[in-house]
């Protein structure tokens, strides 16, 4: 991740714990994308539960590294709109 913004300056590194938030919203997501694979899975395989979760599991993994970098994006955002500071140029 980018240390500050090339185009306003917002700075990304904030101070240590500062997004916390943003892995909230990353299990949220992985939670809610786990189980649609989970119960895609099962309609179309009819599987054990047990084995419908591991394959949802190694599924999701490749889309770890997009939705961590999404929920810290969407954090930003509702920090901004809660919060608006001026960028540092």
């Amino acid at each position: 991740m980018n240390e500050e913004c090339p185009v306003c300056g917002l700075r990304f590194r904030r101070e240590p714990g500062y997004f916390l938030g943003a892995m909230c919203i990353s299990y949220g997501a992985a939670l809610v994308a786990c189980t649609l694979i989970a119960a895609a899975l099962w309609f179309i395989t009819r599987w054990d539960l047990r084995k419908v979760t591991l394959f949802a599991v190694l599924l999701f993994l490749p889309f770890t590294p997009a939705i961590t970098l999404f929920s810290r994006v969407l954090w930003i955002y509702f920090d901004r709109a809660i919060d608006p500071e001026p960028p540092n140029k």
